[in-house]
């Protein structure tokens, strides 16, 4: 019984931001509101936040897995892989399964045309990546992180944000999903090994 609740629960939750996704693409993000996005669902308002905190997590509902897949990443590094190596091969596979987190196409720029049309949004975006800068850092560094590896979790979110912007340029001047994608990882790639040299040349606290 407890597997089938759970599996109704993520059926609701998914059944709910697929049709709250839907919405904002087609009148934008500001103009639904969460009253609709309940009727349209079949659902109540109230189960609509038993699900979602607040209405940005509508659209950006993956956070969790964002912060899993990066501390996944540097929790089962090999003994002696440097932190970066470690997001370099998960970057890697992210790319080549053509995860919305690391692949450029028609859908994942329209996801972002909502966010960059929409203040709160992008301000949730902003929020989202000291969250995962953060968690980054106290995978490496424990509950209090140093100055370091809080440093080491923003730049590392800078590269991620800079690479898919690059992407998302490309494609919106024309270029194929496959190269857009491809600009987004050749980019990356260069942010990293300036993190790699960074981190090299830090004074050890």
């Amino acid at each position: 019984m407890g597997e089938l609740r759970e599996s109704k629960k993520r059926e609701t939750r998914m059944r709910i931001s697929d049709v709250a996704t839907a919405l904002f693409f087609e009148r934008g993000f500001d103009a639904v509101t969460v009253d609709e996005i309940a009727a349209a669902a079949r659902v109540s308002k109230v189960t609509v936040f038993n699900y979602f905190a607040r209405k940005e997590d509508l659209h950006i509902d993956r956070d969790e897995e964002v912060k899993r897949l990066f501390c996944e990443a540097l929790s089962t590094r090999p003994k002696g892989e440097a932190p970066i190596d470690a997001l370099g091969r998960l970057k890697a596979r992210l790319c080549e399964d053509r995860s919305p987190f690391a692949w450029v196409n028609r859908d994942t720029v329209r996801w972002w045309s909502v966010v960059a049309a929409s203040p709160s949004l992008q301000a949730r975006v902003r929020e989202l990546g000291d969250e995962v800068a953060e968690a980054i850092a106290i995978e490496l560094a424990g509950p209090k992180p140093d100055g370091r590896a809080r440093l080491f979790g923003g730049m590392v979110v800078l590269a991620w944000r800079t690479a898919y912007s690059e992407g998302l340029r490309v494609f919106e001047r024309g270029g194929s999903a496959k190269k857009a994608s491809a600009a987004f990882s050749a980019f990356l790639d260069y942010g990293f090994a300036a993190i790699r040299a960074a981190v090299a040349g830090s004074p050890k606290s």
